[in-house]
C-alpha cells in the first residue's frame, strides 16, 4: 500500500461505515444550505435595522442559540428516553419549515426585524433537541477508535459548507437576491431529512422506570462527581463566548473597518471557512492519541491571540490570513473537546452528558454575541474583539497551568 493510500485510509476511517457516510453526505447539502442562509440572514439584519446594526447582528445571534441554553439539558434527557432518529428528523423540519417562511416574507418584502428574531428563535427550539439527539447518535455510526476521526470529518462537512455556502450565497444574492438563499437552504433540508430515513443502525432507548426529572438529577450528579467534565465544559463555553462574535462580526467587519460590501463579506467569510477545514483535517488524521487535552488547551490559546491580531489589524489581505489561522484554531479547539467528552461518557448517559457539554458550547455563542454586540454598540467591533482575544488566551494559559483534570486527558 503507498504512502497516499495510508494517508487516504487515516484520513478517511470513519467514511468505511456506510451509515456515517449517509449522513455525512445529507449533512453536508444541508450545511451548505445552512451557510447559504447566515450569510444572506446577516446581510438581511444589517440592511434593516440601519445604525442599529451592531446590536440586531447580536441579538439576532442571541435569540437563534438562547433556546438552546435552556432546553437543551431536556433535549439530552429526551435522548436517551426516545429514538434519536425520530427526534433528529423532526429537529430538521422544523427547520425546513422556518427557511421557507423566511423566504416567503421576503418576497412577498413584508419582513420586519421581528420576523427575523421569530424565525431564529423557532429554528433555535428545533435545534435543542435535534442536537443532543445527533451528538448521541454519532457513536453509533462508528467504532469507539474511530469516534474523534468522526468528529473531526464531521466538522470537516459543516466547514467545506462554510466555504462553499458563502460562494453560493454570495453568487446567488447578487443575481436572485435573498429568498433564493432561504429557499435553498429549506430545500437543503430533503437531503438530511432522506440520510435519517434510510439509515440502518437503530436506536432502543432502554426500558425507563424513573421519571424524567429523577434522570435529569442523575445526569447532573453523574458531571458533577467528574470534575475532567466540569473543566471541558467551562472550557467549550469559553471557546464560543469569547470566540464566536469573531463570526458575528464579520459583516460589521467588512463595511465599517475595511471599507467593502457583500462580496468583502463573502471572502472573509471564505477564508475562516478553508482555515477550519485545515484544521478538521488535521484532527481527523490526529485521530485519538495520547495528550489530547494538553493540545487542545495550546490550540485554544493560539486561537484566542489570532482574534487579538485579527482585531489590530487593518491590511486585508493579513486580515484573510489571520481567519485562516482563527478559523483552523477554533475548529482544533473544538473537535478535541467534542472527541474528549463523547469518549469519556458512557452510551447509557450520553444524552443527559453530551446536552451539559451543548449548553455550555452552544450557550456561549448567543451570551457572547449579546454582549459583544452591545459593547460594540458602546464602543467598536474590533475594541471587543481584541479583549475577547486577551480573555480567551488568558483562560487557556491558567488551565495550562492548574490543570483540573484537563491537562492529564
Amino acid at each position: 500500500m503507498s504512502v497516499t493510500d495510508t494517508v487516504l485510509r487515516r484520513l478517511a476511517a470513519a467514511f468505511a461505515y456506510r451509515d456515517f457516510r449517509v449522513m455525512w453526505l445529507g449533512a453536508f447539502t444541508s450545511s451548505i444550505g445552512t451557510w447559504m442562509q447566515k450569510v444572506a440572514q446577516n446581510w438581511l439584519v444589517l440592511t434593516i435595522s440601519g445604525s442599529s446594526s451592531a446590536f440586531f447582528l447580536g441579538l439576532d445571534s442571541f435569540l437563534g442559540e438562547l433556546p438552546i441554553l435552556l432546553l437543551t439539558l431536556l433535549g439530552g434527557v429526551v435522548a436517551d428516553r426516545y429514538d434519536r432518529r425520530h427526534l433528529l428528523l423532526m429537529s430538521q423540519i422544523v427547520q425546513m419549515s422556518a427557511a421557507f417562511t423566511l423566504a416567503t416574507l421576503v418576497y412577498l418584502d413584508a419582513v420586519q426585524i421581528w420576523h427575523v428574531l421569530a424565525l431564529s428563535v423557532i429554528t433555535g427550539l428545533a435545534q435543542a433537541f435535534g442536537g443532543p439527539a445527533y451528538q448521541s447518535l454519532l457513536p453509533s455510526l462508528v467504532q469507539t477508535q474511530h469516534l474523534p476521526n468522526a468528529i473531526a470529518l464531521n466538522s470537516i462537512q459543516f466547514n467545506l459548507a462554510r466555504i462553499v455556502g458563502p460562494l453560493l450565497a454570495g453568487a446567488t444574492l447578487a443575481a436572485f437576491g435573498m429568498v433564493a438563499c432561504f429557499g435553498l437552504n429549506g430545500l437543503s433540508f430533503l437531503a438530511v431529512i432522506a440520510a435519517i430515513v434510510s439509515l440502518h443502525i437503530r436506536h432502543t432507548p432502554a426500558t425507563r422506570t424513573s421519571r424524567m426529572r429523577d434522570e435529569f438529577r442523575g445526569g447532573v450528579a453523574y458531571v458533577r462527581e467528574r470534575p475532567v467534565i466540569i473543566s471541558l465544559t467551562i472550557l467549550g463555553f469559553a471557546t464560543t463566548f469569547l470566540g464566536a462574535p469573531l463570526l458575528t462580526f464579520l459583516p460589521l467587519f467588512a463595511q465599517d473597518v475595511l471599507g467593502g460590501g457583500v462580496g468583502q463579506y463573502t471572502i472573509l467569510m471564505v477564508f475562516a471557512g478553508g482555515g477550519a477545514v485545515l484544521g478538521a483535517l488535521t484532527v481527523a488524521w490526529l485521530g485519538k492519541f495520547r495528550h489530547m487535552g494538553r493540545t487542545l488547551l495550546i490550540i485554544q490559546m493560539v486561537f484566542g491571540l489570532l482574534v487579538l491580531a485579527f482585531a489590530r489589524t487593518r491590511v486585508v489581505w493579513l486580515n484573510e490570513l489571520l481567519l485562516v489561522g482563527a478559523g483552523a484554531t477554533m475548529v482544533m479547539a473544538t473537535s478535541l473537546l467534542t472527541s474528549v467528552v463523547q469518549l469519556i461518557a458512557p452510551n447509557e448517559m450520553r444524552g443527559r452528558v453530551m446536552s451539559i457539554y451543548m449548553v455550555a458550547f452552544r450557550g456561549g455563542m448567543p451570551l457572547g454575541s449579546l454582549l459583544s454586540g452591545w459593547l460594540a454598540s458602546l464602543s467598536s467591533a474590533p475594541t471587543v474583539l481584541t479583549i475577547n482575544g486577551t480573555l480567551l488566551a488568558l483562560v487557556s494559559v491558567w488551565f495550562l497551568v492548574r490543570s483540573h483534570g484537563v491537562r492529564e486527558v
